[in-house]
């Protein structure tokens, strides 16, 4: 079936990254399959995440179903968007109906996108994972690809302003090689060799990084374990507690 919303929407991402100067450095698009399903995994930091995780996958010529809110699904503008490029609409309060589309997207040879910390993290560190990445796998016998985004905090993420003039920034992304849902493993076991590997990705993105905070005004956007002034996990948990 013709990707008569998809493509557009690619065109249209691309022309808006080349106006803001983006520099992006994806390595590891090679490991994404040219053919069949898979669930391509990644970290949370940014409301931009998925774009740029289905960005790796281009080189593949493959295109990224993702598993998002439905509340973005209602939105007068992004929900028709959502719903052309077959992305999947996920009711927290109803997780099985969302978990059976992707089910479906898997089986019938689609990559499916998920994040499975479910929420951005405020600290950019990984917060833990959710087994439903796994299951799927398991369940529909595809591969797990691990994948880590970096720099996407700085252009729009929760807490801060949109940055969407012409900045210059890099965007760091690494793609690891595919992880086997073996169905004999438990789905745990799984999930943390996934978030084992997400975060060496992670870590590799951030040595690979370009640039550092240029002021102490500048030093939001780096964890506090690198330095930064990002709340540290417990803080953030600290503060959703309340």
């Amino acid at each position: 079936m013709a990707e008569l919303v998809y493509r557009p929407v690619i065109g249209f991402a691309r022309t808006l990254f080349k106006a803001w100067d983006l520099k992006i450095d994806c390595q590891g698009s090679e490991n994404i399959p040219r053919s069949g399903g898979a669930v391509l995994v990644s970290n949370h930091i940014s409301y931009l995440d998925f774009v740029f995780n289905g960005l790796a996958a281009l080189p593949q010529k493959r295109l990224v179903r993702f598993m998002a809110k439905e509340s973005v699904f209602r939105h007068r503008v992004s929900g028709p968007l959502m719903r052309g490029m077959k992305h999947i609409p996920v009711d927290r309060t109803q997780g099985e109906a969302a978990y059976e589309h992707a089910l479906r997207s898997l089986r019938s040879g689609e990559i499916v996108g998920v994040f499975p910390e479910a929420t951005i993290s405020q600290s950019f560190t990984l917060k833990s994972f959710k087994s439903g990445a796994a299951r799927m796998a398991q369940e529909a016998g595809v591969p797990l690809i691990p994948m880590a985004v970096w720099g996407t905090q700085r252009l729009w993420t929760k807490g801060h302003p949109r940055n969407f003039k012409r900045s210059h920034t890099p965007i760091t992304i690494r793609v690891g090689e595919a992880i086997e849902a073996s169905k004999d493993k438990y789905a745990g076991a799984i999930t943390r060799q996934l978030r084992e590997r997400v975060q060496e990705l992670l870590e590799a993105a951030q040595r690979a990084y370009p640039v550092r905070p240029k002021d102490a005004q500048d030093t939001w956007w780096m964890p506090a374990h690198l330095g930064g002034t990002a709340p540290t996990p417990e803080q953030v948990r600290e503060a959703e507690a309340r």
